[in-house]
């Protein structure tokens, strides 16, 4: 009992002391930082997974949140800034935010992209008011390996997704229940 305790302490204290993995807090995000941001994780991620270039050069849209923090300790959460990409131009800031509880412990950061295939996933982005991930258009998460095997008879879903730049220990990464919003900057 003890030692669940002091674990658990421990591990409060990590969350609390803890003050990001970024080194300015996401809240504060300008737009040419959150552009910046973004076309640091574009090329970081077309480097890694050259088929998810090949992907961009398809989608009417891209979806990209740089970082994303998340924490938790049985009571998660996490946020980011992103932007979304048409023909390689910024057409609006977005936030995700979530919420979880489980068993779950840590602090973790990691990017995420949304290649929205069709213009009607696009435009339910638009015209949502907070798009949920796991409602609304399907989603395929890809890895290196599945993103190697497509082509364009199997590009069948609406908007892909890849995970990068992952970093912390976290129990539980998941897209699932995700709320993306659009913001001003």
């Amino acid at each position: 009992m003890v030692k669940a305790r002091l674990v658990a302490g421990l591990l409060a204290l990590a969350l609390v002391a803890t003050p990001s993995m970024n080194a300015r807090p996401a809240l504060a995000a300008s737009r040419a930082e959150i552009n910046r941001d973004v076309n640091a994780a574009l090329a970081k991620l077309y480097d890694g997974i050259p088929e998810a270039r090949h992907l961009a050069s398809r989608a009417k849209g891209i979806l990209v949140f740089p970082t994303v923090i998340k924490a938790g300790f049985l009571f998660g959460a996490q946020y980011g800034d992103g932007a979304l990409r048409r023909q390689d131009r910024t057409v609006g800031y977005y936030n995700t935010v979530a919420a979880s509880y489980g068993l779950q412990a840590g602090v973790q950061s990691f990017g995420y992209a949304l290649f929205f295939m069709t213009d009607s996933a696009l435009s339910y982005l638009g015209k949502s008011e907070g798009f949920e991930i796991g409602l609304g258009p399907s989603i395929v998460v890809l890895d290196a390996g599945m993103a190697r095997s497509l082509t364009t008879t199997t590009l069948q879903s609406d908007v892909y997704a890849f995970t990068f730049d992952q970093k912390g220990l976290m129990a539980g990464l998941g897209l699932q229940g995700s709320k993306i919003s659009r913001i001003d900057r």
